[in-house]
């Protein structure tokens, strides 16, 4: 009988790459690379005149064209505008504090401000443009999402690069004013692109996604301005993207009433949120905050916490023992933890020491988390906290401080931004920024960015 491996197969590739050596290999198997490069060579060479060589040659070329650069935020420095899509996308979903969007069950604006600032800046187009880019992108985001959200996030995409991606490309091409054509070629340049696994949270990796998000998303919108074409059933084809990402769900319903719906940025809106981790943890946060301010709780008065929610409800909450502060960013355990014995849940709650306290990880030995099988909305959760005296406090949590039903207010909004500001060192400036991106119609955007806090 074989015994199963304990390394996973990414490992066990790395090993073998790294102890496999090249004077191993025969001849005739050099000869036969050789042969393929000369081959290939050869078809690249007699391929250089074609359109698609041409207009990638033209792209590529464009990035050391400085009228194209754009800014990377806090750092007072200029990239190309994918550059600085890719890195403000990493930079600003890093700590999982950016806004979320229910139907999407993900971050519509980490999908789409990166790429819309940085080809706006670029172009020098201004905050009315960029708004109604970002309300395109918006409605193609969340509409894909309310036809096959459900199973794909349960699957293990992470919808907000996934859909975020396509409906970027298309919020891109709706600023620079590309062509129907052009845009379709785009959503097919955009799904050749749209990637990320929900098995990357808790890593780098997961905003890496988010950065790669808007940088393809400009890529798509560039290549196909120079007519690089896509297939025009990338979405809903037999190969396309909700047969290979989903289970071919049917589009057309959420097709059909484009343009005479009310716009999803209106009808399901942004979700700031109050808490720097996992929006699925924060009903519960808030749950745990109320019993301890009203009952003077502490965490050596507990003996168990139990946490229910909706089906699928904390699907994202993938760490039960988080070791890093990225982990606890997607802990259930953890956040309960923290409101508990901290009472409140900050940014500074999210470094690997906070995580790794023996009083924190002590205490998430005894937090539970379940789903119940009924419906998946409305949303709930419900605390059961046991003391040592044997009481059970009871909460029930319906709704969420900054969803639409209950959004942070400007003052609230100011607050979380200065808090962000002091987190980067910067507590005393972005004012000027504050109040000219409230007045996004008043300023061009290249205006706007040079009002960015330098932090780096």
């Amino acid at each position: 009988m074989v015994e199963p491996t304990a390394l996973t197969a990414s490992q066990r590739i790395a090993r073998f790459s790294r102890v496999f050596d090249p004077r191993v290999l025969q001849a005739e198997l050099r000869r036969q690379v050789g042969r393929a490069l000369i081959d290939t060579a050869g078809i690249a060479l007699a391929g250089h005149g074609e359109p698609a060589s041409l207009a990638i040659r033209r792209y590529t070329g464009g990035r050391r064209d400085t009228r194209s650069f754009a800014t990377a935020w806090g750092l007072g420095a200029a990239r190309s505008a994918e550059d600085a899509a890719l890195y403000n996308g990493v930079a600003g979903h890093v700590l999982d504090y950016d806004d979320v969007n229910s139907p999407l069950r993900g971050h519509p604006s980490i999908a789409l401000l990166p790429p819309l600032v940085a080809l706006a800046e670029a172009r020098d187009l201004d905050g009315i443009q960029l708004a109604s880019a970002y309300a395109m992108g918006f409605e193609v985001m969340v509409r894909l999402a309310r036809a096959m959200v459900h199973d794909h996030y349960a699957k293990g995409w992470h919808a907000t690069t996934t859909l975020g991606t396509i409906g970027a490309s298309v919020a891109c091409c709706h600023l620079l004013r590309l062509s129907e054509a052009q845009t379709v070629n785009a959503i097919g340049l955009a799904v050749a692109q749209a990637s990320g696994t929900r098995g990357n949270f808790g890593t780098m990796a997961k905003s890496f996604q988010t950065g790669h998000c808007g940088a393809s998303a400009i890529r798509a919108a560039l290549l196909a301005e120079l007519d690089v074409d896509g297939a025009i059933d990338a979405l809903d084809g037999p190969e396309g993207f909700t047969s290979l990402y989903g289970h071919g769900e049917d589009l057309n319903e959420a097709m059909d009433s484009l343009g005479v719906d009310t716009l999803e940025l209106e009808r399901s809106g942004i979700e700031i949120k109050k808490y720097p981790m996992c929006y699925a943890a924060h009903r519960s946060i808030d749950g745990m905050l109320a019993l301890r301010d009203t009952h003077g709780l502490h965490a050596d008065a507990v003996t168990a916490v139990h946490v229910r929610a909706n089906r699928r409800a904390t699907v994202p909450l993938i760490h039960d023992h988080p070791k890093t502060g990225l982990e606890g960013k997607f802990s259930m355990q953890y956040a309960m933890a923290a409101a508990l014995l901290d009472g409140h849940v900050r940014l500074s709650s999210f470094t690997d020491d906070a995580v790794q306290r023996p009083a924190a990880q002590a205490l998430m030995q005894k937090i539970r988390c379940t789903e119940d099988d009924g419906p998946e909305t409305p949303r709930w959760n419900t605390l059961a906290v046991t003391l040592v005296s044997g009481d059970v406090l009871h909460k029930e949590i319906r709704a969420l401080r900054g969803s639409a039903d209950c959004p942070l207010d400007d003052e609230e909004l100011r607050e979380k931004w200065r808090d962000c500001l002091s987190h980067a060192g910067a507590a005393d400036h972005g004012d000027a920024f504050f109040a000219s991106a409230l007045a996004l119609q008043q300023t061009s955007v290249r205006e706007l960015m040079s009002k960015l806090p330098i932090v780096a």
